[in-house]
């Protein structure tokens, strides 16, 4: 499987996020922000949401004299044999909290094996999932999940998914071309979350975002029913901004 040469994360400073979290690695007894923006080259008023958003996941803690240090999500997720359940739980957390926030069902998917994923979701009686009744990995080129995926492939990787599963008309919106569908997944920028707009199904809406971890390629997204239209851009927005703890779970 190809990806594209330059894959984007929806949170463009994670590889900062990233370098602030081993700078306060470094220092033991904690650091203040001062010499974190020193030892990264971050300006303080980019710095300051970076560690709100670190504190606020548990990835860093503020101690008494004001300074920071490592938090106990991070140690968690570094303790050897129990990694993949604590990044499973954290995962499950983060969603939820998602959902909560967004009154939407959420989701993370992932390509593997040149098929589409589903990793894990959050729903609830407010915020029911999308009803699956074509599996998801036949209908990438009609839902944002698979349609966010395929904008990380390169042309010979989407080819090569159609080849397999052919293109379908599941509503009177579904893109049934391969050269429209290519050309807009081309067209697609890598900041603005990708939308279904009822191609999958009627009376189901949905965004999704990029996630980019290393050589992963994956998504976040979320569904709303018909009725909550309205709410889908602003929803997508803040999903894409609120992407970032997902990413460095994948990455840490």
């Amino acid at each position: 499987m190809a990806l594209k040469p330059e894959p984007t994360a929806p949170f463009h400073s994670v590889q900062y996020v990233l370098r602030v979290l081993e700078t306060i690695s470094r220092h033991g007894g904690g650091v203040t922000d001062v010499q974190i923006a020193r030892e990264t080259g971050l300006p303080t008023g980019h710095l300051a949401p970076m560690l709100a958003m670190l504190r606020h996941e548990g990835y860093v803690e503020r101690i008494s004299d004001g300074a920071f240090a490592i938090g106990d999500s991070l140690v968690l997720l570094g303790s050897g044999a129990t990694r993949q359940q604590a990044l499973e739980n954290k995962l499950r957390d983060t969603l939820t909290e998602l959902r909560d926030s967004l009154g939407a069902a959420v989701y993370i998917s992932r390509y593997v094996d040149g098929e589409v994923k589903i990793m894990q979701y959050a729903d609830g009686p407010r915020t029911p999932k999308v009803h699956e009744y074509v599996d998801f990995r036949y209908a990438a080129h009609a839902c944002a999940i698979g349609k966010c995926l395929l904008t990380q492939l390169d042309g010979d990787a989407r080819r090569d998914h159609l080849s397999r599963h052919k293109i379908t008309r599941f509503t009177s919106r579904t893109i049934t071309s391969e050269r429209l569908l290519f050309s807009k997944l081309d067209s697609q920028p890598p900041t603005v979350p990708v939308l279904d707009l009822q191609e999958y199904a009627v009376g189901t809406v949905c965004a999704a975002v990029p996630l980019t971890a290393g050589a992963a390629v994956g998504c976040l997204a979320l569904s709303l029913p018909i009725e909550h239209a309205h709410r889908l851009r602003s929803a997508a927005d803040t999903l894409n901004r609120r992407a970032a703890p997902v990413v460095l779970s994948l990455l840490l």
